[in-house]
């Protein structure tokens, strides 16, 4: 349960980042994708996106904004929005705040946004408390773990059901080793999520 939904505790690190989103009056939440565009993945889920009529946040690598501009600007054109994850999807943590904030100041060169999500969700204190002068942080209430090799398609689909709630921010990636996980489960997730009565939601 701590990776797909961090507790308490490890949010509190993080005063003032967004982890879950309520709407008065409505049972709200909100797709997000992490580490895109790439053409072998994002265009898919544009498609699928558009079959429901649903918008969704991209937190996208600056370097594949740069090698993919052409599928970059077809997220923005259908209506999306686009969030900071750094220009090679370092992790904070790994790396001195300097080079951190540099890479994410480069990135910063090729998505035009507010909104910045962190690689692997993790980043030093100094670093968040730098970056949230200029950036909206965005966390997560539920992570699928699509990406994760030990996780079966039909487990990346009850992880939505078992730790979706009102205001969760879903976290599914449009990357090459999500797509056998995400594919299966993003639609069926989606025609879940609708049975609930939610609603989907733009950060």
């Amino acid at each position: 349960m701590f990776i797909e939904q961090p507790p308490l505790l490890y949010r509190l690190f993080f005063p003032g980042a967004y982890w879950r989103e309520k709407v008065e009056g409505k049972k709200t939440i909100y797709l997000t994708f992490d580490d895109g565009p790439i053409p072998d993945i994002t265009p898919w889920v544009l498609d699928l996106l558009d079959k429901y009529n649903i918008k969704a946040t991209f937190f996208c690598v600056g370097d594949n904004v740069r090698k993919y501009p052409d599928i970059y600007n077809m997220v923005l054109d259908r209506g999306h929005r686009v969030g900071n994850h750094t220009f090679n999807h370092v992790q904070g943590i790994r790396k001195f705040s300097k080079r951190y904030l540099e890479n994410t100041k480069l990135a910063s060169e090729y998505i035009e946004s507010e909104l910045f999500r962190p690689p692997h969700g993790h980043m030093r204190i100094p670093q968040f408390f730098t970056l949230r002068k200029y950036y909206k942080i965005i966390m997560w209430d539920v992570v699928t773990r699509d990406y994760s090799k030990r996780q079966t398609p039909e487990k990346v689909f009850q992880n939505v059901k078992r730790y979706t709630r009102d205001g969760s921010i879903i976290v599914f990636h449009d990357s090459l080793k999500a797509e056998k996980n995400m594919k299966y489960a993003l639609p069926r997730s989606i025609e879940w999520l609708k049975e609930q009565g939610y609603t989907f939601e733009l950060l």
